[in-house]
């Protein structure tokens, strides 16, 4: 595997239909991964369930990964964020020490039920940064 960063765009509650729009102009293979059924879904609230958790559109070399932003960030203005795919855990320890300097952590890295380290950061100038080790794809 790759470093890569991606676009990672957030919806008000319309991700579903946003990313089945762009599969249909842009082709490629969708998945979609809701809040009801996966395993953190206790930790929404009812209206919230059929949120899209997580989403991802492939075709080639072009990957776009969206969300409902079902963690409550959605604001006008906060709609992108960066995912940065590591290809070490060594790599994904320094891109997030780095990128942390001077900015917030919003949550830690941290061992995740898709079997990747995962962590979130808005940087020092207001940008956030979604950052994954996909230890399942590098073992």
């Amino acid at each position: 595997m790759k470093t890569t960063i991606n676009v990672y765009l957030n919806f008000n509650g319309k991700c579903e239909q946003a990313m089945n729009f762009y599969k249909d102009c842009l082709g490629g293979d969708l998945t979609i991964s809701k809040v009801a059924g996966s395993p953190v879904e206790n930790e929404f609230p009812p209206e919230k369930k059929n949120d899209v958790m997580h989403s991802e559109l492939k075709k080639g070399d072009l990957l776009l990964v969206a969300s409902d932003g079902c963690a409550g960030e959605y604001q006008q203005g906060t709609v992108v964020s960066l995912s940065l795919n590591c290809a070490t855990e060594e790599e994904i320890r320094n891109y997030f020490e780095k990128l942390s300097v001077g900015g917030e952590v919003a949550e830690p890295l941290t061992e995740q039920f898709w079997g990747a380290l995962f962590g979130r950061i808005t940087d020092k100038f207001g940008i956030k940064w979604l950052l994954n080790f996909d230890k399942t794809a590098n073992a």
